[in-house]
This record gives C-alpha cells, sequence and structure tokens, in this order.
C-alpha cells in the first residue's frame, strides 16, 4: 500500500541523453545495500545542522563553566561532534589533533574526561570510515549502473552559486574569532581568559569549517560542470522540506527512496550577462511569489517525475536533476544541486514510508478541517467597517513560559564570570523584547489592508500585498508580497483540541483573513482610526528590560 499510485510526469525524449540507462533492478538494490547501518549519522538537513550548531556552541560553553577541561579541549570536543555530523573528511586530521592534545594534557584530566574524549574519538572515526567506504561502493555501483554512457550536464556554462554563502558566511564569522584569540591575555580574571580563549577557538573553527564547505561544493560543483558525467534516469519527487527524493526507475509506487538531495530550479535569466539586473530583479520575485503561495507543509508526497541524473550518486557527492516539468507541455526543469547527497538506508526508507503515511491521513483529515471552517467562516462573516484581532490566552501562556525561561536561567546562573553575566543579559533583553509582541499583539483589518501594532509605529500591509494567512505548526504567519513576513508563535495540542473538538484561535484568525483576501467582498468597508491600530510596544519592552537589568546587578552586588 502506498500514499502514490499515480503515473509519473515523463520527460521528452530530446531530453534523454543518447545511450542513457534507466536505475532500476539489480543495480539500484546493489547501491541501496551499500548505504550505512542504520546506527551511523549521515549528513544532516541544513535545519538540523542549524539545531547542532547551537547546541554545540552551548555544549562548548557548559564545558568551560562545569569543567575544569583547558580551553582547547573544551572548544574541540563539540567541533568534532559538529565535523563527524557535517564534514567526515575532517575527522582524520581532527582525530589525531585531539588524541594528541588529550595525551598532553592527560595528568590534568579527570577520569571521566579521558573516558569521553577517547570515546568521542573512536566513535567519530569508526562511523567516517565506514561512510567512507559504502561511499566508494556506491560510487563503483552508480558507475556499473550507468554503463559507461556520459553526457554534458544541461546550463554547464551557467553562473555557479554553489558555496557562496558559506564563503561569505564563513570569513565573516572568523573575524571576531580571531579577535577574541588575540585578546583573551587582556582579560583580567584567569576564567575570563579561558572562556576568551575557548570560545575564539571555537569560532575559528566553525569558520574553517564553513570555509571549507564552501570551497569544495564549489570545486564539486565545477567539476561537474566541466566534463562529461554519467547519467541515469531516475524517477524524482519532493518531500515536505522542498528537497529532491531519488526512487529507482522501476520503483513507480516509491516504495523505496534511494537518496535526498537539497536542489535548486535553475531558471532561464540567470543565464545572461551580470548587468541585467532588471531580469535578476524579476525572477527574484517570481521566485519570491511561487514560494509564499506555496502550499503549507503537510509532509504528504509530491507526484513522481522522470528525470535524468548527471553525476555519481554517493554520500556528499554533487549532482544534477533534470526532471520533467509539473505542468504538461512546459519544457523540463534543471535542478542543481545545493547540498550533499544524503543516502538513506533501509530502516530510514521504511520509517520515511510510514512517516508519509500517516501524513497523508493528517493531510486529508486536516483539508476536511479546513474546509469546513472555511465554509463556516464564509457563512457566519458580517461585513463590518472594520475588524480586530489580538493575543488570547493562547498567547498569555506562550508569554508566561517564555518568562519563565529567562527566570530559569537566572535560578541555574550559578558562574559569576563575566561571560556568563552577559549572557544572561542578553537572554533576558532578548525576552523583554519579545514577551510585549506576544502579549499585546493586534491586527486591525480595514478597506485598505491591515495594520499590525509592533516595538515602533504600527504597520501597514495592504490587502494586494498580503499574500496568505495560516498556521503552521505552532505559529501563525502571515506571509507578504516584499518578503518581510510576520510570525507569532503559541502552543498548541493537536490531538487534545481533536479529542474535545476545540478550534485553536490560530486556525479560526487564518480562515477568516484567507476568506477576507480571497473573496474582497467579505473584507471591512470602513477605514480605521489610529487609536483602533493598537499600541507602540517599545514601551513596555524598554520597562521590562530595565527590570530585568535591575534584578541582575542586584544579585550581582549581593
Amino acid at each position: 500500500m502506498t500514499t502514490n499510485v499515480q503515473e509519473p510526469s515523463l520527460l521528452p525524449p530530446s531530453a534523454i541523453p543518447e545511450g542513457c540507462v534507466p536505475w532500476n533492478g539489480e543495480h539500484a538494490r546493489v547501491w541501496a545495500d551499500a548505504a550505512v547501518p542504520w546506527w551511523v549519522p549521515v549528513r544532516p538537513r541544513r535545519w538540523s545542522f542549524e539545531l547542532a550548531l547551537w547546541c554545540a556552541v552551548l555544549v562548548a560553553f557548559a564545558l568551560l563553566t562545569t569543567t575544569d577541561l583547558p580551553p582547547e579541549l573544551a572548544a574541540l570536543l563539540p567541533l568534532q561532534v559538529m565535523w563527524s555530523l557535517w564534514r567526515p573528511e575532517v575527522v582524520r586530521f581532527s582525530a589525531p589533533v585531539l588524541i594528541a592534545l588529550v595525551a598532553v594534557r592527560a595528568t590534568e584530566l579527570s577520569w571521566p574526561a579521558l573516558v569521553c574524549a577517547t570515546l568521542l574519538v573512536l566513535a567519530s572515526v569508526t562511523t567516517t570510515e565506514l561512510r567512507a567506504r559504502a561511499r566508494a561502493r556506491q560510487r563503483r555501483s552508480a558507475l556499473a549502473a550507468a554503463g559507461g554512457v556520459t553526457a554534458v550536464p544541461p546550463d554547464a556554462d551557467g553562473r555557479v552559486r554553489r558555496g557562496g554563502l558559506f564563503l561569505k558566511f564563513g570569513a565573516g564569522v572568523g573575524v571576531p574569532g580571531v579577535v577574541l584569540i588575540v585578546t583573551a591575555d587582556l582579560w583580567r580574571w584567569t576564567s575570563d581568559r579561558q572562556v576568551a580563549l575557548a570560545e575564539g577557538l571555537f569560532i575559528v573553527g566553525l569558520a574553517l569549517t564553513m570555509l571549507l564547505s564552501g570551497t569544495l561544493g564549489r570545486r564539486r560543483a565545477l567539476t561537474l560542470r566541466a566534463t562529461p558525467a554519467p547519467v541515469l534516469r531516475v524517477l524524482v519527487g519532493k518531500d515536505d522540506h522542498e528537497d529532491a527524493v531519488v526512487y529507482a526507475m522501476d520503483d513507480m509506487a516509491a516504495l523505496r527512496p534511494l537518496f535526498t538531495v537539497a536542489t535548486r530550479a535553475v531558471r532561464e535569466d540567470e543565464n545572461g550577462e551580470e548587468d541585467k539586473d532588471d531580469k535578476g530583479d524579476k525572477g527574484d520575485e517570481e521566485e519570491l511569489e511561487e514560494l509564499l503561495d506555496a502550499p503549507a507543509k503537510t509532509g504528504a508526497r509530491a507526484p513522481l517525475r522522470e528525470a535524468v541524473l548527471y553525476g555519481i550518486p554517493c554520500d556528499g557527492a554533487e549532482i544534477l536533476l533534470l526532471s520533467a516539468a509539473k505542468e504538461p507541455g512546459e519544457p523540463p526543469v534543471a535542478e542543481w544541486s545545493t547540498g550533499p547527497v544524503r543516502p538513506l538506508a533501509a530502516g530510514a526508507a521504511r520509517r520515511r514510508i510510514a512517516r508519509e503515511k500517516r501524513a497523508a491521513v493528517r493531510a486529508a483529515r486536516d483539508k476536511a478541517r479546513d474546509e469546513e471552517l472555511a465554509a463556516t467562516v464564509r457563512a457566519g462573516t458580517v461585513v463590518v467597517p472594520v475588524r480586530r484581532w489580538r493575543a488570547g490566552p493562547v498567547d498569555w501562556l506562550a508569554s508566561f513560559l517564555t518568562v519563565q525561561w529567562c527566570l530559569g536561567y537566572f535560578l541555574l546562573g550559578i558562574d559569576d564570570s563575566l561571560w556568563f553575566r552577559g549572557l544572561l543579559l542578553l537572554f533576558g533583553l532578548m525576552c523583554a523584547v519579545r514577551v510585549p509582541v506576544k502579549l499585546r499583539w493586534r491586527i486591525t483589518a480595514d478597506r485598505t489592508g491591515i495594520w499590525l501594532n509592533r516595538l515602533r509605529a504600527p504597520r501597514h500591509i495592504p490587502w494586494d500585498e498580503l499574500r496568505a494567512a495560516r498556521r503552521e505548526s505552532f505559529e501563525l504567519q502571515l506571509r507578504v508580497r516584499d518578503g518581510d513576513n510576520w510570525a507569532v508563535a503559541a502552543p498548541r495540542w493537536a490531538w487534545w483540541q481533536r479529542r474535545r473538538g476545540l478550534i485553536h484561535p490560530y486556525d479560526a484568525l487564518a480562515a477568516e483573513l484567507s476568506a477576507m483576501i480571497a473573496d474582497p467582498a467579505l473584507r471591512p468597508t470602513g477605514e480605521s482610526e489610529v487609536g483602533e491600530r493598537g499600541r507602540q510596544l517599545w514601551p513596555f519592552a524598554v520597562l521590562l528590560g530595565l527590570a530585568w537589568t535591575a534584578l541582575l546587578v542586584t544579585r550581582w552586588l549581593s
């Protein structure tokens, strides 16, 4: 049983290179079986890496403040975990360095620290070697499946964007790290000097990792464009993150995904000269509009399309997919990878299929609920001069949880170093900015558009600029044409709402606003007054910030 049994969209014969064979049967099975075991971590998605990055920062800070580890080990241990997940090429060089540091500092370390460092080195080296061997097996299997057939990728002379973001961001991140290392000896207290040195080493390690990732990604993309690449015919779909999911050509029911890869479609206006700014701006606007008009994430599987895969698919590889267009009669779409290939083991593939089946059931249930809610809203909407929505009990609960989060940091703040005090002050000020918005947000709709109160003056969004209103996960999101979207988050318990037959306030608000966006006849007919658009929230934020600062200063002085 599957959630997708429809026939895939086919490529025109002219788009398929001569001699290109389907990737199916025994070759696809051998390639899939060459994947690493289920317990070996694979390259995470970009959002997973961002989460891991923040966790690494917190772990590095916790190691410094709660253990007696030297600064270089406190910085290198979290980096080693990140490298083993994201950049396994580095582990072969970083593991000997880590072993040398542990050997030199062995007399200064406690036995739990020695055991943990040893286990970390063994785990990272083992998983890296297993992934390297699996990568070699997959390369051999893919080359055998291609049968020696190669072709020059389309758009080979186009602009190469791969790695640019990491190169720029890595260069910017490295500057404060170098400053911290150089100025570490200028701090008064020993603990502050150690924190400065460790944080500087950690930030420099992150910067070098980003620079290496950008360089490797760009070099692999250039290599793929420079010479004829092996080609295979495959089936491709999209997952909930808009990543490409590749299947064997004979897997019409999409029962065994082989790998996923983040891709970016190539537009025709990208191949012109650099001075054609108008065309580039127009293309960016069209891409933004497609993004804003995209349906909300449901987890359901997208229809399959036939595609030609250029490159050698394996862990970490760069590829190009020339796939059939979504609409009949349109030309094929070239999609360059913007991230590494992520193979799926058999267990991961089964879990993905199970998630997609559950997502299809949820999507059908949510669609029926949304249609019923939309019909109820349309039938019950009364045209009024001005319509207003404001924060309610769920927003008050979200504010309470945010305050408790800050107070938890305050109560657990046992370190009196300058670094920890600065971090505690920063967390409190961030909460002081967010809590007023959660407690006092207001949306006012009139005939000209909607008004959003904020820290400064209220913001006006004309109806023509408001693209969509939706609830995604815990957030109420208003999508705007210029990309400056608005969102507010509050707790949500879907199972309890279904059981009690309740409607989340964000669902009702999104349905009502969506009806007004779609049907101008349902929009308010009057024009709101200045007092109806909500007050500025910055005085409230300033009071909270001053109160938090006074609380911290009182504690530090005592």
